[in-house]
This record gives structure tokens, C-alpha cells and sequence, in this order.
């Protein structure tokens, strides 16, 4: 999508502080980190909402990605969070799919599990 900032970003006309990127997704951190690491993953392909992806392959590749992400800073044996905001009342604000890795310090708001 043309005016989609994360798609910008994924094809590096926007610049980012890129932290990873493979074929299939891109890993940058958060302009407005709500944690000392903060970081999206995005799929370098536009998908919308996580109720548009229809794709296993790049559903594990956004997980493994995180995985890596985590480990690559350092949060992977302290612990870390992953969140995806699914349409407006799920907190969505940029309608491009994107996985949150948080982490760096103990998080609240404890979720069960």
C-alpha cells in the first residue's frame, strides 16, 4: 500500500533502527517504546489486521523472528512480551500487521497465564 508508513518502512524508503530483516519480515525499534526494549516486527508484505493473515509460513516467521529479536538484546532469559493489537477496540493504530517484543524490565499488568 503506498501510504502505508510500515510498508515505507519495510522497503527502506523511510529509514528505521533496524535491528533484523530476512525475506519475509523486518524488525525495528518502536519510535515510542513503552518498555527500555521496545521493537516491531512487521511482515514485509502488507497485511492489515492479524484477521487477514492467512499465511502459517509467515505467522512462524514473525515468531521467529521475535525469538531472535529477544535474544539478539538480551531479553530472552529474563523474560519478554509479545503483543498484536487487532483492530480499532484491540488498540490498533497503524493497519499494517505488526508483533510488539517488550521487554528489559519487570512488565505490569499481569495477563493470565
Amino acid at each position: 500500500m503506498s501510504d502505508c508508513i510500515f510498508c515505507k518502512i519495510a522497503s527502506k524508503q523511510i529509514p528505521s533502527k533496524l535491528i533484523l530483516e530476512n525475506e519475509h519480515v523486518v524488525a525495528f525499534h518502536d519510535i515510542s517504546p513503552q518498555a527500555p526494549v521496545h521493537v516491531l516486527v512487521i511482515p514485509k508484505k502488507h497485511v492489515a489486521t492479524l484477521n487477514d493473515l492467512s499465511d502459517s509460513i509467515l505467522a512462524g516467521e514473525m515468531i521467529k523472528a521475535a525469538q531472535q529479536v529477544a535474544k539478539d538484546l538480551g531479553i530472552d532469559k529474563t523474560g519478554y512480551r509479545t503483543v498484536m493489537n487487532c483492530n480499532q477496540e484491540g488498540g490498533q493504530t497503524v493497519y499494517h500487521l505488526h508483533l510488539h517484543v517488550m521487554g528489559g524490565r519487570q512488565l505490569g499488568g499481569n495477563m493470565a497465564g
